[in-house]
């Protein structure tokens, strides 16, 4: 996909970026905002930038700080700002935390873009059909990134038309989560009904029908609306567009992105041209040379040692997904957990192949039987849960109750899913954060006892001291 970075039309919300105000108009082009839209060439490119947005590091770059940090799969690494992601491992978050002012930024000035070309697009003559598809792609975008802000912050600012004046956007409070969440399901539900089921050729890897639903899905879910997630869920699974590839190895070859089980991915090119996926390079180990990967690694998001003996004997996820130990220059093996999901040899550091998995049809079954569960349905459930367990080389479950399958499906999300940005979002969403890792506290090094202030994250400082009438804090921070 061309992904060709037009605009840093940003919503910044952020007193150090932005100088007091809220809204960044410089764009990396020469071209003029009010010249800019004027063509459907035009209007593609920007619809472009808005997925290129999904690659800023408060985006996907460094999803792992806020999606798997905080949970039990991962600790960070024990250098370099240790204290920055040490903070969402234990639980002694600073408001000025660097990783929240991005995080925030980064949303914004992603659906910034995406509104740019909502907005803009009614004033652009072009076929109607490509028209209705760009927006509805854009509404996709957006619905996908106000819902990692909503999980991660709680109450959020509701932008969802441009703004050009910087003073406007200090007319912008928090809006509840409620709220949020529908503008997130019409988003989803205007995309699907637009969107097409496929792409070929360039176009492959933007959002489809099929993405909308499972997003939707997924959303519903969340909120704990069993029914109506299973109904969304079902139909991605009833229109045979998408399957389990054979084996677990085929889900992470670069060579074989964009697979069958592949519904929505933040895309990667490597070659240098800044539009590498980071995470091989980040995720190797420190110190390592070239004995892992081309360039050394950073170390980041090192998988615990109790993500590590949860597996079951014969599971063949675990060493397809992490490794304990790697031999290095001098013959000499080295104990060092590290993810070997995302591996593909970058051309410079961080510019590799892998693309980021937000949505595969793995998720989509096992979200399916939890619905289903949720409803009682615990025998109709069992046959996905033991779908996803046959590719891992394990043995089929017999499970005839309703809690003893909650949490067969936790855990087998953990180890499907494990290193995808999943683990932390589904503890807050079936109730289970605080009691599992209060258990673990000791183990993890949680400072302090967790309640339901740990659920969301602090508001960044800078939003609070540029805008204090309208954002507050969240309780505890």
């Amino acid at each position: 996909m061309n992904r060709k970075l037009i605009l840093t039309l940003g919503l910044c919300l952020s007193l150090t970026a932005c100088r007091e105000t809220f809204i960044e108009l410089a764009p990396l082009s020469q071209a003029s905002t009010a010249t800019f839209y004027r063509s459907a060439s035009d209007l593609l490119n920007a619809l472009n930038g808005a997925y290129g947005a999904l690659q800023f590091n408060g985006q996907y770059g460094q999803y792992y700080v806020v999606a798997e940090i905080p949970s039990d799969d991962t600790v960070p690494v024990l250098s370099g700002s240790v204290t920055d992601q040490d903070e969402f491992d234990k639980f002694y978050l600073r408001t000025t935390n660097p990783f929240l002012s991005t995080r925030w930024a980064d949303g914004y000035r992603g659906i910034y873009r995406t509104n740019a070309v909502i907005d803009r697009s009614s004033a652009i003559q072009m076929d109607e059909t490509l028209k209705g598809r760009i927006v509805a792609e854009a509404k996709f975008l957006r619905a996908l990134m106000y819902f990692n802000l909503v999980r991660v912050f709680g109450d959020v600012p509701l932008v969802i038309k441009e703004i050009v004046d910087p003073q406007e956007g200090y007319q912008y409070g928090r809006n509840a989560v409620t709220e949020v969440y529908a503008q997130i399901e019409k988003d989803l539900t205007e995309a699907e009904a637009v969107l097409p089921v496929s792409y070929t050729g360039a176009n492959v890897g933007r959002a489809t029908r099929g993405a909308a639903r499972a997003l939707l899905g997924k959303v519903l879910l969340t909120q704990r609306k069993y029914a109506p997630a299973a109904t969304k869920l079902k139909e991605v699974i009833d229109a045979g567009t998408y399957d389990l590839v054979a084996t677990y190895a085929d889900v992470f070859r670069p060579s074989n992105k964009n697979h069958r089980e592949s519904i929505f991915d933040v895309q990667y090119r490597k070659g240098n041209l800044g539009e590498g996926s980071p995470f091989a390079s980040s995720y190797a180990p420190e110190n390592s040379g070239n004995a892992v990967i081309q360039f050394g690694g950073d170390g980041n998001n090192q998988p615990s040692t109790d993500l590590i003996n949860s597996y079951e004997p014969g599971d063949l996820r675990r060493d397809l997904s992490l490794a304990t130990s790697f031999v290095n220059a001098s013959g000499a093996r080295i104990a060092y957990n590290f993810i070997r999901k995302y591996t593909d040899p970058p051309i410079v550091k961080y510019d590799s192949e892998d693309n980021w998995p937000v949505l595969r049809y793995a998720d989509v079954l096992l979200m399916y039987a939890e619905s289903l569960n949720e409803q009682g349905q615990t025998a109709t459930a069992l046959p996905l849960l033991n779908r996803i367990r046959r590719r891992a080389g394990l043995a089929e479950r017999s499970i005839t109750t309703q809690a003893d399958m909650r949490l067969a499906l936790e855990n087998e999300r953990r180890w499907e899913l494990a290193f995808e940005g999943h683990r932390w979002f589904d503890l807050v969403r079936t109730g289970r954060a605080l009691p599992v890792l209060q258990a673990k506290a000791q183990a993890i090094g949680i400072r302090g006892t967790l309640s339901s202030n740990n659920l969301v994250v602090a508001i960044p400082q800078s939003q609070i001291d540029v805008n204090r009438e309208r954002i507050q804090q969240n309780p505890g921070y």
